[in-house]
This record gives C-alpha cells, sequence and structure tokens, in this order.
C-alpha cells in the first residue's frame, strides 16, 4: 500500500539532498564560477543541440556524435532557457524538477512493492554516480517518466504506462528497453492472473512507447538520409562499434591497468559492470521476469560495446535494483547503514571528479 508520506519523504530527501550538494560543492568553487563547472562532458553536448540543432555549432567543426542524443532532454532545455537565463543554469534546473517527480514517483513504487520508499530513495542518491541527477543530464528526466510509468504498469494502468513510458523515450534509447520490459510485464501479468491484470485488447497499447524511436529516426533520415543516425553517432563520436563481450571485457580490462585517470575510469567501469551482472543474477533469482528484460537488455549493450562506457551511470537508471535495495534494507536496516557509509563517500568523490573535468562514470 502506497502512503501518502512516502511522496513527502521522498520529496524531502531529495531537497536536502540538493542543499548539502550544493553546500559541499560551492565550497571547491568560486560563487561567479560555480555554474560553469557544471557544463562537462555532454552537459555541454545537450546544451549545442538545444542552442543550434543536432547540425551544431556553424561556427565550430561539425560533430558526429550529436545524434546520439536523444531530443527530450535539449527540448526541455530550450523551454527552460525561457525563464532561466544561463543555459547550463537551466540545465540544473531541468534536472532538478525532474529529479523531484522521479523521487516521488520511486518511494511509491517501493511501497507498492512493500518496502520502504525513503530507503530506495536514499539508496539512489547515494550512488556513487549520483551527480549525474544533478548536472545538465538526462537521467533524471528520463526517471521522471519511467518510473511513473513502470509504477502504472504494476497497477494496471496501461494507457498511463505506455505514454509516460513514451515520454521516456523521448529522452534516451534506454526508452527502448523500457518499452520491451513493459512487453513482458503486460504478458506477465496476465500470467499471474492479478486483479488489475490487463485485457489483450490493450496490447496495441503496447507499441507507443516505441513510436518516438521509430519518430527520432524518420527525422534523421529526413535530415541525412540516414534511418540509424543515433546508432552510428556512437561509433563516430566514440567508438561503440558492436563486439563479441569478451572483447569488450578484454579491451577494458588493458585499459585499466597502469597509471593516470583513464585507467582509474575504466576502473570504474569493471566495477560497474561487476554490480550490473550481479544485480541481474539477483533479479532472475527472485524471478522478476519483466525487469530481469529492461536491466538484462541494458547491460548486454552496454557490455558488447568496443569497451565499457558509462556503465557505472547507467545504474542510475535501474530503478529495479532501488526498489530491490529497499526491499532487502526493509526490516534490515543495518544494509543501507552500510550501503550509505561505503557509497556516500564515493558519491561525493564521484562530484568532486566530474566539477573538475574527470571522467566520473
Amino acid at each position: 500500500m502506497i502512503t501518502r508520506s512516502a511522496g513527502r519523504d521522498a520529496l524531502l530527501l531529495w531537497l536536502a539532498s540538493r542543499a548539502g550538494l550544493l553546500v559541499a560543492t560551492l565550497l571547491g568553487a568560486a560563487l561567479h564560477d560555480y555554474v560553469g563547472r557544471w557544463k562537462q562532458w555532454d552537459a555541454g553536448l545537450f546544451v549545442t543541440i538545444a542552442q543550434y540543432g543536432y547540425d551544431g555549432d556553424p561556427a565550430g567543426p561539425p560533430d558526429a556524435g550529436l545524434p546520439a542524443f536523444f531530443p527530450g532532454f535539449p527540448m526541455m532545455l530550450r523551454l527552460a532557457r525561457l525563464v532561466v537565463p544561463d543555459w547550463t543554469a537551466a540545465g540544473l534546473v531541468v534536472s532538478l524538477v525532474a529529479g523531484a517527480v522521479a523521487m516521488v514517483a520511486l518511494a511509491r513504487l517501493a511501497e507498492f512493492e512493500g518496502a520502504s520508499g525513503w530507503i530506495a530513495v536514499l539508496g539512489l542518491l547515494l550512488c556513487p554516480t549520483a551527480v549525474f541527477l544533478a548536472a545538465g543530464y538526462s537521467e533524471s528526466l528520463f526517471l521522471a517518466f519511467a518510473v511513473p510509468a513502470w509504477l502504472a504498469a504494476r497497477q494496471g494502468r496501461w494507457p498511463q504506462a505506455v505514454v509516460l513510458a513514451a515520454g521516456a523515450s523521448c529522452v534516451r534509447i534506454t526508452g527502448l528497453f523500457l518499452a520491451v520490459a513493459l512487453v513482458v510485464e503486460f504478458v506477465a501479468g496476465r500470467s499471474r492472473g492479478a486483479v488489475a491484470g490487463p485485457s489483450w485488447r490493450r496490447a496495441p497499447w503496447l507499441l507507443v512507447p516505441f513510436l518516438p524511436l521509430v519518430a527520432y529516426s524518420a527525422y534523421h533520415h529526413a535530415r541525412s538520409g540516414n534511418w540509424f543516425a543515433w546508432k552510428d553517432a556512437q561509433e563516430a563520436g566514440w567508438g561503440r562499434e558492436l563486439v563479441w563481450p569478451w572483447k569488450s571485457w578484454s579491451t577494458t580490462w588493458n585499459a585499466a591497468q597502469g597509471g593516470g585517470d583513464f585507467a582509474v575510469a575504466f576502473r570504474m567501469e569493471i566495477a560497474g559492470a561487476v554490480v550490473a551482472v550481479l544485480v541481474l543474477v539477483w533479479l532472475v533469482a527472485l524471478g522478476r521476469w519483466s525487469e530481469a528484460v529492461y536491466t538484462g537488455s541494458q547491460a548486454a549493450a552496454l557490455m558488447t560495446s568496443a569497451y565499457y562506457l558509462s556503465i557505472p551511470r547507467s545504474l542510475l537508471l535501474w530503478f529495479p535494483l532501488w526498489v530491490a535495495l529497499a526491499r532487502l534494507a526493509t526490516g534490515r536496516r543495518w544494509v543501507i547503514v552500510v550501503y550509505g557509509m561505503v557509497a556516500g563517500p564515493l558519491m561525493l568523490l564521484g562530484t568532486l571528479r566530474f566539477l573538475s573535468g574527470a571522467w566520473a562514470g
């Protein structure tokens, strides 16, 4: 049963964590330079798309990697820019508002699953890569659509679920994995014989979350003649081509050897991959098949790339992980205490790395 206090507690944790993050990060930056510190890595690319579109800044060289970013976040940036004068600050505002929505939904999802909502939220907020929930990245906006979509599906409210999932598909390619997982959940709901189980007459609704991907592909086909521009951009911008998983592991392992900041980053990727596999095994053992499809399809895509990239950050999007953590820690409070003591310092370290321009997940 979902309690009213679950949303209140989640919102309080989110706002308190944002205040704490602000104080902690302000200690290392002058106030006039603070917002500029957040324009790191992909945050700058989102601003470029919002300002100039997928052709990029006409004053600079063309960037073949821009189509890898779906239009949902740049569109929200343009809306926020109407009231926030600075592009980077607009991205921070979008993530702040979207994150509040996502945390409330996550708490309610955890409560629906019989766990403590605040534990799920706290687990996510203490994730070592949680800085990307605050930065002008698309993680918070994706979760603001995806988590309510999943909650609606679990409650048998399929029209709402697929419309919200379509919103998630506008933000990230991860929406494709969510759409597939919703199909599995639809079938699983019928096999469980749930009271709110879906009628087959609702099955066509399941196509809705796939439509943004079709529309985005059609847009780039009209623009460049390439239906798969978003996929090819991954190769052009980051060299992420499809390889066998053992080759991806070998390349990443070799890159993690020695010193230097990039070696540290690849060690983080390996740690993230290990966690991802353990979580996937955990979900399968629990018989959470639709959630295993959602997380497993992401893991498969990330671990068959030329090398591991953004695996730790992708764990932020694994809301089944945070609900499972809450289920484990509800009644075993020592679990969240131990987790917080380990993850909290790593989260702060990751934030400082990001603000200094180093890769943080």
